[in-house]
């Protein structure tokens, strides 16, 4: 096995697994660039195949955002690594977001190896099988290239399986690509913080009760580095609390003033 860093960018190449390809190598600037040029773009409805033989067409899963997660099954390094990351990940930014807030999705890209039954046994050995909001799949070839060349990952052939950038990316409720996350082990922050943003909003685009809440959400849900978890930070809301009450006591004596003055003039007619 082999893991290389691509450049400063902290982007992981994964290494081998137990079938023989073609070696070709990856360039780290040019992968790096491909992964973030993607971002904005939009993906296509794609059929998949889901480790129950099922299919599922990637519109299914609009209308939340989306974590998409590539691994091919038989590497034994980096993609069960970063499996178990964005495992403790999810369970954290669900509790700090909301249960049904998100979905994942775990695509094998290995489309040779990576059978429906396998995609099962992966999902079976790292204990998300039974998440209706993590979905188990894989692809045909064609759609495979399209979908990966949509969100810019990069892979490559390398001596007993693959090259590949560790990518987790983030789409948005429309299926456009919104972030991208490298590593196999990274800071809870980092994968949170554009799902914060795109389930609560990062503006208000109406003054609705429901709108003010999420806003209200997406200012006091705070990451908290002692515990390694996001919380409510109640503080937040005293501190606006009490500078709404502070504006309103301020309208309320500039009214009584306006009030006293009115009733003077009058006094002196």
């Amino acid at each position: 096995m082999s893991v290389r860093m691509l450049g400063a960018a902290g982007l992981l190449v994964a290494c081998l697994s137990a079938h023989p390809v073609s070696a070709a190598g990856i360039d780290p600037a040019e992968a790096l660039a491909r992964s973030e040029a993607a971002i904005g773009n939009a993906t296509g409805d794609h059929r998949l195949l889901q480790s129950d033989g099922s299919t599922l067409a990637l519109s299914d899963l609009k209308g939340r955002p989306l974590v998409l997660s590539l691994i091919y099954t038989s590497c034994s390094t980096v993609c069960p690594a970063g499996t178990e990351t964005l495992k403790v990940s999810v369970a954290k930014a669900r509790r700090a977001l909301g249960g049904e807030s998100f979905q994942v999705l775990t695509l094998g890209f290995d489309a040779r190896n990576d059978t429906p039954q396998r995609m099962r046994a992966f999902a079976i050995d790292h204990s998300i099988d039974g998440d209706p909001l993590w979905h188990v799949a894989s692809a045909s070839p064609a759609v495979l290239h399209a979908l990966l060349d949509e969100v810019g990952f990069s892979y490559a052939g390398a001596a007993g399986g693959f090259d590949h950038v560790s990518q987790t990316t983030i789409l948005d409720a429309e299926g456009r690509v919104y972030r991208q996350v490298y590593g196999d082990d990274y800071p809870l922050p980092v994968l949170v913080e554009p799902l914060k943003e795109l389930v609560f909003g990062t503006t208000v685009g109406s003054v609705t009760p429901s709108a003010l809440a999420d806003r209200l959400r997406f200012l006091c849900t705070v990451y908290d580095p002692k515990s390694g978890r996001y919380r409510i930070d109640y503080g937040i809301y005293m501190g606006m609390g009490a500078g709404a009450l502070s504006l309103v006591l301020m309208a309320w004596v500039v009214v009584r003033m306006w009030l006293g003055a009115r009733r003077t003039e009058r006094a002196g007619a």
